[in-house]
């Protein structure tokens, strides 16, 4: 049976422009479709949210880029959170899957890796 299931990531950009933004976005989400088997048939939407130090461009136009036409996209700023990872990028995929969620792969790149294991502490 299909379930819709959500798969963070979150990667970091080397600065604050288009460039920037798409290639680290881009990348993530290379990482994130081929450790969980995914195509755009398998995705509901994918939420992109930045830290308020990326403002250079919306990370969702990678998705467009790739060819992601019928994904719901959205983008957000993420809370200014004291000492948080500066030029984050994250996402949220919601996708309709036969997996398990703990079959799913999340995946964090770069100066976001160590995220995943801060959620964990907090919980």
């Amino acid at each position: 049976m299909l379930m819709c299931r959500g798969i963070r990531g979150a990667t970091t950009a080397t600065g604050n422009t288009k460039e920037a933004i798409l290639t680290a976005t881009s990348e993530l989400l290379r990482e994130v479709t081929k450790a969980n088997d995914l195509s755009e048939q398998n995705m509901a939407a994918v939420w992109f949210t930045t830290t308020p130090d990326l403002n250079a461009q919306f990370p969702a136009l990678a998705a467009r880029e790739m060819g992601w036409t019928q994904v719901a996209l959205l983008c957000g700023h993420e809370m200014a959170v004291p000492d948080d990872v500066p030029q984050c990028i994250r996402i949220l995929l919601l996708v309709n899957t036969g997996k398990g969620q703990n079959e799913l792969k999340h995946i964090y790149l770069n100066g976001a890796t160590n995220l995943r294991n801060r959620s964990a502490e907090a919980q």
